[in-house]
Formats: C-alpha cells, structure tokens, sequence
C-alpha cells in the first residue's frame, strides 16, 4: 500500500472512531447508534487501528517497500 494512502486511510479510521465513541456514549446525537455501548467500545479500537496505520505508513521508507 503507498504510504501515502496508509497515513490519509489511517486519519480516515481515527475520525471514523472518534465519531462512532462520541455516537456510542451519547455525545454526538441524531443516529440509531446513539446510546448503544458497543459502539462506545468498537470506536476506540478502530481508532487506535487507525493511529497505528497512520505511524507505519508515516515510517514507511520509500513508496512501496515491504
């Protein structure tokens, strides 16, 4: 994967997780997941998924190196 693909679909993920957090604890309003516990807990793991495939596309050397 481009690295620079791995560090925006990394961001992606991280905002994804943030948003589902706030729907599952009951901060962000307006949407069937509001107020249900799971997505209190999946948000935080995708968010964290998306940090560490941030960091290692941000590493990465060159553009398409294993």
């Amino acid at each position: 994967m481009n690295r620079s693909i791995m560090v925006v679909a990394g961001a992606v993920l991280v905002l994804l997780g943030l948003l589902w957090t706030g729907q599952g604890l009951g901060w962000i309003g307006g949407s069937p997941m509001t107020g249900v516990t799971v997505w209190a807990i999946v948000g935080p793991l995708v968010a964290l998924l998306g940090v560490l495939l941030a960091v290692r596309g941000a590493r990465r050397g060159g553009g398409g190196r294993p």
